[in-house]
């Protein structure tokens, strides 16, 4: 006999389900931009059937749904927004200037990050920036293709590594014992 499912899994797993679709939804709406009856049925039945599809493949796990990161993602998108910003200025003077200041390079880096999703925003995170462009992963460090010297500071990736890793730390309660 199988052991009965647990209610508390259950429901996390509707709660993954339900953050998923919206996300999915809102996607969809965002890329679409029709706001016809039709088509939003349309959109809302492909996005269910999405769902289902991943639920039956058993994919829609933490990696998938972090629902974790949800109080920290807009603070780190904001972050990693200046950042782009400031890496866009760098590398649109160094196109404008006279001197091309390029000297192309490869640079090995570091990470702690421990899961699959931690590696993935901080491989995206460093492709998003800029000058910088991650070619190739291996255990605990990423190939970057930097565009200069100033793309490739180790202390702005060391940087933006402990912020990403600071995504996947349980948010601390005010009061707690540490």
């Amino acid at each position: 006999t199988e052991p009965a499912p647990d209610s508390g899994a259950q429901g996390s797993e509707m709660a993954k389900a339900i953050v998923l679709g919206m996300a999915l939804f809102g996607l969809w709406l965002t890329l679409s931009g029709y706001l016809t009856p039709f088509l939003l049925t349309l959109g809302v039945l492909s996005c269910m059937f999405a769902i289902l599809i991943g639920a039956r493949m058993g994919l829609i796990d933490e990696d998938a749904v972090p629902l974790q990161l949800k109080s920290r993602l807009f603070t780190y998108w904001i972050w990693l927004g200046r950042e782009t910003l400031r890496s866009n200025i760098a590398v649109a003077r160094v196109i404008l200037s006279r001197r091309m200041d390029i000297a192309q390079c490869f640079v090995r880096v570091p990470t702690s990050q421990a899961s699959d999703m931690g590696r993935v925003i901080f491989a995206n995170s460093i492709t998003l920036t800029p000058g910088t462009v991650t070619v190739g992963t291996a255990s605990g460090a990423f190939l970057v293709h930097a565009v200069n010297d100033a793309a490739a500071d180790p202390e702005a990736f060391a940087e933006m590594d402990r912020r990403v890793a600071a995504l996947k730390q349980p948010p601390i309660v005010r009061g707690e014992a540490r």
